[in-house]
């Protein structure tokens, strides 16, 4: 296979905060590893404290972080790494974005109720919202519109991180993303 024909895939964990993306996308990560691929997580809290602390949480702030997100993805996919977006991105648009950079692109939504997400809370942006030091927390103050035609829908309430990870890895090797990328399928027969 020539270098410019090798194309990895994207997965873009998305869903409210504390979800369950995280979780997910530590679980996938295992199970891509599994099958001898080293894919790149972009997690968009630490991506962010490293590559664009002087952003803030504004929408257009929002709009340049996510375009930056998705070309990172975009360049690593056409490296042939597979990427695993961990990261909220409340419009579509930003996710549309990365779709349109990537050829082999999954969208997953993490689906919680609301409730749930407030419970959980790990890194206390429910918390902070309350308390009225954070204005921007997506599908609390701000809108965070969930995907028209997600290409699976996990539920963070109900289903464990592994169930989840399998059943995207199953997508992946139903559209013949894990051949692509390099992966043979008899590696998990």
């Amino acid at each position: 296979m020539e270098h410019n024909e090798i194309h990895a895939f994207a997965v873009w964990l998305t869903g409210r905060p504390a979800s369950g993306k995280s979780t997910v996308a530590a679980a996938l990560q295992t199970e891509l590893q599994s099958l001898g691929l080293r894919p790149a997580v972009l997690e968009s809290d630490a991506l962010r404290r490293e590559f664009a602390p002087h952003l803030g949480y504004g929408e257009h702030d929002r709009e340049v972080f996510y375009r930056q997100l998705a070309y990172m993805g975009a360049l690593l996919t056409k490296h042939g790494v597979p990427v695993i977006f961990d990261a909220t991105a409340n419009r579509r648009s930003y996710r549309e974005s990365a779709r349109t950079q990537i050829e082999h692109f999954v969208e997953v939504y993490v689906d919680s109720p609301l409730d749930v997400c407030m419970a959980r809370d790990p890194k206390g942006i429910y918390r902070s919202a309350a308390q009225g030091q954070a204005q921007t927390v997506p599908g609390l103050q701000e809108p965070y519109e969930p995907p028209s035609c997600p290409e699976l829908v996990i539920r963070g309430d109900r289903e464990t991180p592994e169930a989840a990870a399998k059943r995207i890895l199953q997508l992946l090797d139903d559209r013949g993303y894990l051949t692509v990328s390099g992966a043979a399928r008899s590696t998990r027969e």
